[in-house]
């Protein structure tokens, strides 16, 4: 069974219009979920809205999205308002402009999301945009409302599809010199670069999503498994920073490691075949 589409409309490229679908590419549903329980009984609690200032519960029907003024007025926004002050149709992927893949900022990505055709007459159109993008190795940037927001989607033909990732706003992006302005720049030992280069060419891999192993939830799980038969988890030792001056030792103890991983191992040596005697011909 296909997957359901979130959300549905149309990808403009100038005058060619292709209706499309967009499919959540990454999934949270094989994660531990937790709820909120009382600890006294072990019920469930529920979330209850209550008023700030008369400490009354409100209802769903009288909860309504609002913003306080510096001067303290509060405005109510009704979801109607809020829709018609958007700018744009909130069923157009309008196309902007077209970039090299390799201009992407994998910094601005966000969310990945598949894009699909929506019907069956849409198929042609799908693949001039797909086979266009993937022949001059582009990717295009459009503008839609997702979600109730003004996004900004890249669009790059991926095999037989679309993969469409919503983009942070430059605002939205930390500058990186504000975080990075205190980091010092030490001198290095040749010694220490040249381990630390062969480590890296000694471990050096390709992008395989399937080795990638989630930790965490896996830890919670043996965390439920080991609370609910009464065994609390043995507790686990922290990591100790290498200090400065047990640098350079690490990282030739690092290099030898890796070396002893990456050696292939050699074949057994087969013992060479023994050599019929020669006959003697009759004379």
């Amino acid at each position: 069974m296909a997957a359901r589409a979130i959300w549905k409309g149309y990808l403009e490229i100038g005058e060619l219009v292709c209706p499309v679908a967009l499919h959540a590419a990454a999934s949270t549903a094989e994660r531990i979920g937790f709820h909120i329980l009382n600890r006294k009984t072990g019920h469930r609690v529920e979330r209850v809205y209550v008023d700030a200032e008369t400490e009354t519960t409100v209802e769903r029907a009288d909860q309504v999205k609002g913003y306080t003024t510096k001067e303290g007025k509060s405005v109510l926004l009704e979801p109607e308002e809020i829709a018609a002050a958007v700018p744009e149709g909130d069923k157009l992927l309008r196309v902007e402009a077209f970039l090299d893949c390799s201009e992407v900022d994998t910094l601005y990505l966000d969310r990945p999301y598949y894009l699909t055709p929506a019907e069956k007459g849409a198929e042609a159109a799908f693949a001039v945009v797909r086979d266009g993008l993937a022949k001059r190795k582009v990717a295009a940037v459009a503008r839609a409302v997702l979600f109730r927001r003004v996004r900004s989607v890249l669009v790059r033909a991926v095999g037989d599809g679309l993969v469409a990732h919503t983009l942070e706003y430059d605002h939205e992006v930390r500058d990186a010199d504000t975080v990075f302005r205190d980091v010092t720049a030490p001198r290095i030992d040749k010694e220490m670069l040249d381990l630390a280069e062969h480590i890296i060419r000694t471990k050096r891999g390709k992008f395989d999503p399937t080795r990638f192993e989630d930790r965490y939830d896996e830890a919670l799980a043996e965390l439920v498994k080991a609370k609910a038969a009464g065994k609390p988890l043995p507790a686990r030792p922290e990591p100790k920073a290498t200090e400065p001056v047990d640098l350079l030792q690490a990282l030739r103890d690092s290099t030898k490691a890796a070396g002893r991983r990456a050696a292939p191992k050699k074949k057994a040596r087969k013992a060479p075949a023994k050599r019929a005697a020669p006959t003697r011909k009759a004379g």
